[in-house]
């Protein structure tokens, strides 16, 4: 009962809200063709099959419940998904043969595969050596794009939560409708449910899979390469992507100009954190130790993906974050709404993001924190939290339309009174769990 109890939990940031299943990857085949087990060679980086040329239909599908407000139907699911009155037709180039998680081909990472699922809905499958599998990839594109056009676009990307995929913003919001007049690409990369946009430890091996790698190198190229990615990049992400997001902007210094995260563990390595990742990796059947080592044996592996002893690195960029703090029913939740244990992830993002702010504060490192009480672990907040960052992510880019966020500085209503100092850590301090969690049990509110 003691470690079910903390399971629930630890599921929460790095795995995800776990009265939201997951989806499987959506279907590959075309025209009920399937796609052996077995893939073929095929050595071209890019596709350039008439077949998959850009629909001319100006149909999309349209996403989920959520409204242009934020606020799908349930805050505890996702309701089915909701086709448009006229669906596009799909159109695919490359080889039917290949599919998600089938075995990467050898050599370097390529694309494979396309599919157009509307006028700028375009999935790429990628053959990756760092993950060893063939990873999907969805893309948004602005209007005017072509592939052989002569000018490049700025980026967004933006990162799914655990438990989850790559099809999650565009399933769960209204990000293609936002983003109709944006005039830049946005890339919503699959991530694994539990592969915490790290390159795994693996007891010292490293090796396969090395999320990092596939986001920051394998797909950032070959977009730029191939689909006329510029230079000029945002990213953002939600629980286990919030994570990836700030840990992207921190550990790789002017890839990133703008950073949100909404509702993610920001601090990795402060009291109770640690508990949190591994019991989580093991709730996914993972060895907890292969992400990255063992928190007190491989402090220097821990630290080099924690965003407090990287945050030096964020300095010149813009930074939003945010989580509820309470984890109790908000606004946004429709009235009646059962209480869900996930939903303590809004304390402990919070409870983190507060070290975090404390070491930016530290270094003059200006930043947006909007801790705003009662909110659930659920979509509608981080759908308003994007929303409310997004003039900071057009003024990034250097788009028109661009300026302060919606929220100005807050949080200081809510105080850490036993929070230590947040300095670079040098060793995992063992130290009692955070809110919501005593020995190992879920305190339940009320």
């Amino acid at each position: 009962m003691r470690s079910r109890g903390f399971l629930a939990v630890a599921t929460v940031l790095l795995v995800g809200l776990s009265a939201t299943p997951a989806l499987a990857d959506p279907d590959w085949s075309i025209d009920g063709q399937t796609p052996p087990t077995a893939p073929v060679n095929d050595d071209n980086p890019f596709l350039d099959d008439p077949n998959g040329k850009q629909p001319l239909s100006t149909a999309s599908a349209s996403p989920t419940s959520a409204s242009p407000t934020g606020a799908p139907t349930s805050s505890a699911s996702p309701a089915p998904t909701q086709k448009a009155a006229t669906t596009p037709t799909r159109q695919d180039a490359g080889s039917a043969r290949y599919a998600p998680w089938q075995k990467a081909l050898p050599g370097t990472a390529r694309v494979v595969r396309e599919r157009w699922l509307g006028p700028r809905m375009l999935d790429l499958l990628i053959s990756s050596p760092s993950i060893g599998q063939m990873m999907p990839v969805r893309l948004l594109v602005p209007k005017g794009w072509d592939k052989r056009a002569k000018r490049t676009w700025p980026v967004l990307y933006l990162l799914h939560g655990g438990a989850d995929n790559y099809t999650s913003w565009t399933r769960m919001t209204d990000i293609a409708a936002f983003t109709e007049n944006l005039d830049a690409i946005v890339v919503m990369p699959e991530a694994g449910r539990a592969g915490n946009y790290s390159d795994w430890y693996n007891n010292g091996r490293g090796g396969t899979p090395a999320w990092a790698t596939f986001h920051t190198t394998e797909v950032r190229r070959l977009l730029e390469i191939g689909y006329r990615a510029g230079t000029r990049r945002a990213i953002a992400g939600l629980s286990m992507g919030a994570y990836g997001a700030m840990k992207y902007a921190a550990r790789y210094p002017g890839m990133f100009s703008f950073v949100g995260a909404y509702s993610g563990i920001m601090a990795t390595e402060i009291p109770g954190i640690p508990q949190i990742i591994q019991n989580a990796q093991l709730s996914e059947h993972q060895d907890p130790n292969a992400l990255w080592g063992d928190p007190y044996k491989n402090q220097k592996y821990w630290a080099a993906n924690d965003p407090v002893v990287l945050a030096p690195n964020l300095k010149g960029v813009s930074i939003y974050m945010s989580s509820g703090t309470t984890s109790f029913a908000g606004p946004l939740d429709p009235p009646g709404s059962p209480w869900h244990p996930a939903h303590l992830g809004e304390p402990i993002s919070a409870y983190t993001a507060k070290a975090l702010s404390q070491r930016l504060a530290s270094l003059g490192i200006p930043h947006t924190m909007n801790l705003y009480t009662n909110g659930t672990h659920t979509w509608p907040y981080w759908i308003r939290e994007f929303k409310n960052s997004y003039p900071m992510i057009l003024a990034a880019l250097g788009l028109r339309g661009g300026g302060a966020p919606k929220v100005g500085q807050q949080g200081n209503d809510w105080q850490l009174d036993n929070l230590p100092p947040i300095i670079p850590p040098n060793a995992v301090q063992p130290a009692p769990l955070p809110f919501g969690v005593k020995d190992f049990t879920i305190v339940p509110p009320g």
